[in-house]
């Protein structure tokens, strides 16, 4: 049996943590959720930190933790990626890296380098750690993870700790993991933006307790979704950069169910992108819109309809193909529009966010 097992029972004064979740072998599963809400802990138990958990793990059919047995954490060949990098701060870059990696010396070599140069720190290798910036720091707790050869990466918020230009450094390199693993990673977050970039599968997890999981797109477009996200209400859709206007410099990006033009992100065409529509960036009409600034129009029909967190507003899904976007619109224009479910509207998309 591929992929991971994880069954968690854990009571503590003032919270418990009740999971039962079976995920992907493969790709990144974002753990999100408010602060508080059992994100960490849970990943804390499936690492084998928390001594007093009861539960069942199973890792690719192989049993971590059940009723008879714990693997200890030391022989649980995994990588733990914390929000703060603690680093030695004594040892070079290198020396970092070649700690951790004398139980793994059969393979440590190869698998260092690869994290070495995964993470583009090679020259990095020779400095200490208070001669590194934040993201510097990351990049290098991250290959000193991946450096043991894990069959399972843990990643506990880690872009937390973080300015937003560090972020954004080390976010191609978080990226680029997404692409070259073949394991599978846990990334904590509470930060929607990150999942969005970068999750393939999303758990949804509040007050100790599982409130949704399934594939990003789709779970992201339940218009039931169990946390409020404001502004972040929106849609993941994959797609495939399909043509380049030089001379306007933008790019075509295609999509199952449509195409989007975007600045050109200077990528080739054929390379696959994911791109992220706000429901806030989408407006309805009722005819095909004419004579206007905004050139991204996608026709589809009507899914569903939901309340909004605020009392004039709606939520509307509209299916385009097998693809699914929500608009944010007011119930005054809803019910001028007459919108009604299995209606076809055309959507008009003011802003498209690529996330290459």
């Amino acid at each position: 049996m591929s992929g991971i097992q994880a069954k968690f029972q854990l009571n503590w004064p003032g919270f418990s943590l009740d999971v039962d979740l079976a995920l992907p072998a493969r790709g990144i599963t974002a753990l999100f959720g408010p602060s508080g809400s059992g994100k960490t802990t849970l990943l804390r138990c499936i690492a084998g930190l928390e001594k007093t958990a009861q539960g069942r793990l199973l890792v690719d059919g192989e049993v971590w933790q059940d009723n008879t047995r714990c693997v200890p954490v030391h022989q649980r060949p995994l990588g733990y990626v914390f929000q703060e990098a603690s680093l030695f701060a004594h040892l070079t870059v290198l020396g970092n890296l070649r700690y951790g990696t004398r139980r793994v010396a059969d393979k440590g070599s190869v698998a260092l380098d690869s994290a070495i140069e995964l993470l583009g720190i090679k020259t990095l290798l020779d400095r200490l750690p208070d001669k590194l910036s934040g993201g510097e720091r990351q990049r290098v707790a991250i290959a000193r993870a991946l450096a043991l050869s894990p069959r399972l990466l843990l990643m506990d918020e880690p872009l937390a700790a973080l300015d937003y230009p560090r972020k954004q450094e080390i976010m191609p390199y978080l990226q680029q993991l997404h692409r070259a693993l073949d394991i599978p990673v846990l990334y904590v977050s509470h930060a929607a933006d990150e999942v969005a970039r970068l999750a393939d599968y999303l758990v949804v997890i509040d007050n100790g307790r599982v409130r949704a999981q399934g594939s990003l797109a789709e779970t992201l477009t339940r218009l039931d979704f169990p946390l409020p996200l404001g502004d972040d209400v929106g849609t993941i859709l994959d797609a495939t950069v399909g043509d380049i206007d030089v001379a306007w410099h933008l790019a075509r990006v295609d999509f199952p169910g449509g195409s989007l033009w975007t600045p050109d992100p200077a990528l080739p065409v054929g390379c696959a992108v994911r791109v992220r529509v706000l429901a806030r960036d989408v407006s309805l009409a009722t005819m095909p819109p004419e004579q206007s600034s905004i050139q991204n129009v996608l026709c589809g029909r009507v899914d569903a309809i939901a309340d909004d967190a605020h009392p004039g507003l709606l939520l509307v899904r509209i299916q385009a193909g097998p693809s699914q976007l929500l608009a944010r619109i007011t119930r005054r224009a809803a019910a001028t529009l007459h919108i009604n479910i299995g209606q076809t509207v055309w959507m008009q998309v003011k802003t498209v966010a690529l996330m290459a």
